[in-house]
């Protein structure tokens, strides 16, 4: 079984040479050992967030080993990086170096096409707004739908059902606009009143806004 290497969560001591706190260690029998008594001292941590180079570095060591920590939130150990040898790290660097450039124009190629795609989306989400709510002006469903399109946001354009421009979804970034700019709903909530109290409150001026930018709709 390959070794694997802690980060531990609590103060440890290697019980061999009695150093520490370590801020490495492995366990042999349940108990802690420090790199050097474990005879991994040679090697060198590479922290996680490279794929790359970390992929290269274990290409390059005869001995790799994972580093890992518990995450006592979630219940389990996570991988934090790796071990390698120091001349296997400077290999891999140099490897990763040579091909630098050509990494730093696919990432250019590649934030292009999604900013390409994102800006498509966010056409046809505002689209769509426009399809269901004629009435709505062309720069407010623009910037709803810019909004609600934001990559990595979480909101609901980037839902599945946003995604597929659902009524649904569009519906809901629409309602959420006029919440927040058309309505007193974010001074009832600074002024202490609790959320679903606040949008009992202001829920007439809300549908009223929907209808009066749903005007024309089947008409169209």
């Amino acid at each position: 079984m390959a070794p694997v290497v802690y980060r531990p969560v609590k103060r440890r001591h290697c019980a061999a040479c009695r150093r520490g706190p370590l801020p490495l260690l492995v366990l042999e029998g349940g108990t802690p050992r420090c790199l050097d008594c474990a005879d991994l001292g040679h090697l060198v941590y590479l922290p996680r967030g490279d794929t790359a180079l970390t992929r290269r570095s274990r290409e390059e060591s005869t001995l790799s080993v994972v580093v890992v920590r518990f995450h006592r939130r979630r219940g389990r150990y996570e991988r934090q990086g790796v071990l390698v040898e120091e001349d296997a790290l400077v290999r891999a660097e140099q490897r990763c170096l040579a091909d630098a450039e050509a990494r730093r124009r696919r990432r250019v190629r590649d934030a292009a096409r999604r900013a390409a795609q994102d800006l498509r989306f966010t056409e046809a989400f505002a689209a769509e707004i426009q399809r269901l709510f004629p009435g709505c002006p062309e720069d407010r469903a623009r910037a709803v739908a810019a909004h609600a399109s934001v990559r990595g946001s979480g909101r609901v354009g980037r839902s599945a059902a946003g995604r597929a421009l659902a009524e649904t979804a569009v519906t809901s970034a629409v309602v959420a606009s006029v919440r927040h700019l058309d309505t007193p709903y974010d001074r009832l909530l600074m002024s202490g009143v609790p959320r679903h109290e606040a949008r009992r409150r202001i829920a007439a001026e809300v549908e009223s806004v929907l209808r009066g930018w749903a005007v024309g709709r089947h008409g169209r």
